[in-house]
């Protein structure tokens, strides 16, 4: 019995026991929690300004891959090219022929430009070419086939460029693989885009009006003449393939450049103004005339600064350029300075409506009928050349009532040009020192020349010196009527540029309706002036 209640009582004992290391434990006081520190927030970015940041992400990573691995080589003809995709606020495309200079077309408007770079001229295939001539004929099939070929290839390294380049950027900046694969997504569709506009704004023609920079001002024979221009020129491929059949050429000439052979039937008319006693204009004047074979220069006044008797020995070159000169007077010229010009051989001054005829072009000018040496500004001057203009336009009327209308009728202020318009069909002036071209509301196209002298000593007056700017102007040789101009621009004091843009008359544009003529005016009294959507009267210079 004694047995059993000792096991029972250590049973007891073990159901109750509990571990000294719980009741120790228990016997420590409690300790009082204390609240975790809440989590700092750091202050998160506006919205646009992640987006502002993914954006210049995308466009900075996009042109570092282009500029590092967006370019391709690819022989076009007989030339090795490489051709590259670069960012541009106004597209393009640029055709860098080294060492002679550059060709810039409008041939798009994207925010991505065509860069052509003519590495170098494969003497192999050159050779060909200089031994077999008839495989110039064949050339135009073979430079479409590699532009096309070449294009493919530059589209497919552009996209995995732009790519590569803004998601490895993205990667680096953002440390985040989602975030990175947006940025390369979004430089994708952002290439895409301006591919979709470059292909919506394509002008093929572009290549018609090209802007030379370089030694290649010296060749603007390089896209051919005025009247091939517009005869040969249908399609883009077959205008690159006959820039590179000249680039060809013109590296077969080794360094010497091809001498400019316009078309026999294009009268080149020279048009100059304020040359303001800068005796560097001379030069230059004497230097296109030679090289564009020019038939006759017109000079619309401003030749001088004060008009005074000592400025008159300044005048002697003109009897040595090389053609016949055509003058009306500025406002700086003098009519001292005219009687002095009407004694020079070759010389032509126009005055009072005056007309005559060279190289089979009909001319008739007027003096401006201010004399303002100081620069001054007479009250009611606008009048006066307007009166002026409206004796000229006068006196034209008069040529064509004699069955010897006027081809082009000069005035040193655009104020007194504008009012031959319908009487004429081409006005050339000066005066204001910057080129411009327009066509007034009846027809008369008016041309007005910058500063061939770059404005003469004032050139140094504001922060860049002015740039000396003449034109080449073309005409066809049986209507007498502007056919394309190159505007030529140089650099003003103490700059070495040089640059010569190309230009075609929209009626002359390849598909374009040719265009029936200048209509005269209406006199008072008359008839109002046709609408322009009505058929105009065809100029009497019309054959």
């Amino acid at each position: 019995m004694a047995s059993v209640l000792a096991a029972a009582r250590n049973a007891l004992n073990r159901i109750v026991h509990v571990p000294e290391s719980l009741v120790r434990r228990a016997r420590r006081p409690r300790r009082r929690h204390r609240a975790a520190p809440a989590p700092t927030l750091t202050p998160q970015p506006h919205p646009a300004a992640r987006a502002a940041g993914l954006v210049a992400v995308v466009l900075l990573g996009g042109w570092l891959g282009l500029l590092i691995v967006g370019n391709v080589r690819v022989p076009v003809g007989p030339m090795d090219t490489t051709m590259t995709l670069r960012p541009s606020l106004t597209g393009g495309t640029k055709i860098n022929v080294s060492p002679l200079g550059a060709l810039q077309l409008r041939s798009h408007i994207a925010p991505v430009r065509l860069d052509v770079n003519v590495d170098q001229l494969d003497p192999v295939r050159a050779q060909a070419l200089v031994d077999h001539p008839e495989r110039l004929s064949g050339l135009q099939q073979e430079v479409t086939r590699d532009v096309e070929r070449g294009a493919a290839d530059l589209a497919l390294r552009s996209c995995v460029a732009v790519v590569s380049g803004a998601t490895a950027l993205g990667l680096a900046v953002y440390r985040r693989p989602r975030r990175a694969l947006a940025a390369g997504g979004m430089a994708l569709m952002l290439l895409a885009a301006s591919g979709a506009t470059a292909y919506a704004t394509w002008q093929p023609k572009s290549v018609l009006e090209p802007r030379f920079s370089g030694l290649l001002t010296s060749a603007p024979s390089l896209v051919g003449d005025a009247r091939s221009i517009v005869t040969e020129f249908d399609v883009y491929q077959q205008e690159l393939a006959r820039l590179v059949t000249n680039v060809t050429k013109l590296y077969d000439v080794t360094s010497t450049l091809p001498a400019y052979r316009p078309d026999p039937t294009t009268v080149r008319v020279l048009h100059v103004s304020d040359i303001h006693l800068n005796p560097a204009g001379w030069k230059i004047i004497a230097s296109l005339v030679e090289q564009y074979d020019v038939n006759v220069i017109v000079d619309s006044g401003d030749t001088m600064d004060h008009g005074t008797a000592a400025e008159n020995g300044f005048l002697d070159p003109v009897e040595d350029l090389g053609a016949p000169y055509v003058w009306v007077r500025g406002n700086h010229d003098s009519r001292l300075t005219q009687r002095y010009l009407e004694h020079l051989k070759n010389v032509h001054v126009l005055d009072d409506g005056r007309a005559v005829t060279i190289a089979g072009v009909r001319f008739a000018g007027i003096g401006d009928p201010q004399f303002t040496p100081d620069r001054s500004k007479v009250p009611g001057g606008d009048a006066a050349n307007e009166l002026a203009g409206a004796r000229l336009a006068s006196a034209l009327r008069e040529q064509k009532a004699a069955g010897t209308p006027v081809d082009i009728a000069v005035a040193h202020e655009p104020v007194a040009a504008r009012q031959t318009d319908g009487d004429v069909p081409l006005a050339l002036a000066g005066h204001i020192h910057h080129e411009q071209m327009k066509v007034m509301k009846y027809g008369t196209r008016l041309r007005v020349e910058g500063s061939t002298g770059g404005s003469g000593l004032r050139a140094v007056e504001d922060k860049y010196p002015d740039p000396i700017e003449a034109s080449i102007l073309y005409l066809d040789r049986d209507t007498r009527r502007l056919q394309a101009w190159d505007e030529i621009r140089l650099g003003g004091l103490g700059l070495a540029t040089a640059e010569v843009s190309r230009h075609l008359v929209e009626e002359n544009q390849p598909g374009a309706t040719p265009s029936p003529g200048t209509s005269p005016r209406t006199s008072p009294g008359a008839s109002p002036p046709p609408s322009a959507a009505s058929p105009r009267t065809p100029s009497a210079a019309a054959p």
